[in-house]
C-alpha cells in the first residue's frame, strides 16, 4: 500500500508571480509521479519578528522566545511534511527578507537539528545574477537543520519571461521534481561528509565544556545521546573518519581551554589594575 506523502513549500515573496508559479509548477510535478499532498506556504501571511539576538531559545529553550508570532505554526507545518521546499526571489542579490526572518527564527535549530529522513530543496528566481549563492546558501541552510537535501534549481524570470527562459525552468523544475521525489521515496540517512562531521562533534564537544547541565542546548545533547555518539543518528563510519571524529573532539577541547585560560588571565589584570 502506497502511503502519501506531504510537502510544503515556504514562498518568501509576497507578489504571486514568478517565485509563487515555479513553486507550484514543482509541486504539481510531484503530484503527477506519486501519491503526494501539498501545500504552497506564502510568508507574507504570517506573522513573523525580527530575532532579537537575546538567546532565550539557546539557553532555556525556544518555547520561552519573548516574541509571540507565527514561527511555531510554520514549524508545525515543516514537522508535519515529508518533505519541504524554500522558494525565494533574489532581492538585492540575497534572500527575500520575508524567508530570512523565518530562517533566524530558526536559529535555535541550528544548534539541535531535528529534520532528519525529511526531504529539502530550494528553487530561487532571479533578474540577471546572484542566485545561484542563493541556491547554495539554502542547500546549505537545509543540511544544517537536519535535511536531506536535494540541489536546488535558480532561473532567471525578467518579466516578460521569454520562451527559451520558459523551457529553461520548465527543465530545470522537472529535473529537480524527480531527484526530488526520489529521495522523498527512500528517506535514508546520509554518512556524513569531512565537513559535517567536524561540525558536529566540535560543536557536541563545545556543547559539554562550555555549556551550563541546566541550558537547553546540553539537555537536548544529553538527552538523545549526543554528547558520546559519533554523529546526530546512528550512522557507519570508516576508519579514518572515527579517528577524524576524536581529532576534532580533541581540537575543540584544545582550543575551549585555551580560551578560558586567556579569559581567566585576562580578567586578572582587570581585577590587577582595579586594584
Amino acid at each position: 500500500m502506497t502511503t502519501t506523502k506531504k510537502v510544503t513549500a515556504f514562498v518568501g515573496a509576497a507578489r504571486k508571480k514568478h517565485t509563487y508559479n515555479a513553486a507550484r509548477q514543482f509541486l504539481d510535478n510531484l503530484q503527477s509521479l506519486g501519491a503526494v499532498e501539498t501545500e504552497i506556504v506564502r510568508l507574507s501571511d504570517y506573522r513573523l519578528e525580527a530575532c532579537r539576538g537575546c538567546k532565550v531559545c539557546f539557553m532555556r529553550g525556544e518555547e520561552f522566545c519573548p516574541l509571540k508570532d507565527d514561527r511555531d505554526v510554520l514549524i508545525e507545518k515543516m514537522m508535519a511534511s515529508d518533505g519541504v521546499v524554500f522558494a525565494s526571489p533574489n532581492y538585492s542579490f540575497q534572500l527575500s527578507a520575508l524567508l530570512k526572518i523565518f530562517l533566524d527564527r530558526l536559529g535555535f535549530v541550528f544548534h539541535r537539528p531535528c529534520f532528519f529522513g525529511k526531504a529539502f530543496t530550494s528553487i530561487v528566481s532571479q533578474g540577471f545574477y546572484g542566485g545561484g549563492k542563493i541556491e547554495k546558501y539554502l542547500d546549505f541552510v537545509g543540511k544544517g537543520l537536519g535535511f536531506n537535501t536535494v540541489k536546488g534549481s535558480v532561473f532567471t524570470a525578467l518579466e516578460p519571461m521569454m520562451e527559451n527562459e520558459k523551457r529553461k525552468m520548465d527543465k530545470a523544475i522537472a529535473d529537480q521534481s524527480r531527484r526530488f521525489y526520489e529521495r522523498m521515496m527512500k528517506p535514508t540517512l546520509d554518512t556524513p561528509n569531512w565537513f559535517w562531521l567536524m561540525g558536529f562533534r566540535g560543536g557536541r564537544t563545545n556543547v559539554r565544556l562550555e555549556c551550563e547541565e541546566s541550558d537547553r542546548d546540553f539537555i537536548y545533547y544529553t538527552e538523545r545521546g549526543w554528547l558520546e555518539s559519533d554523529y546526530f543518528y546512528p550512522v557507519r563510519l570508516g576508519l579514518f573518519k572515527k579517528l577524524g571524529g576524536r581529532f576534532f573532539d580533541s581540537l575543540t577541547t584544545r582550543m575551549s581551554r585555551k580560551r578560558r585560560g586567556l579569559l581567566k588571565r585576562q580578567n586578572g589584570l582587570k581585577q590587577t589594575w582595579g586594584d
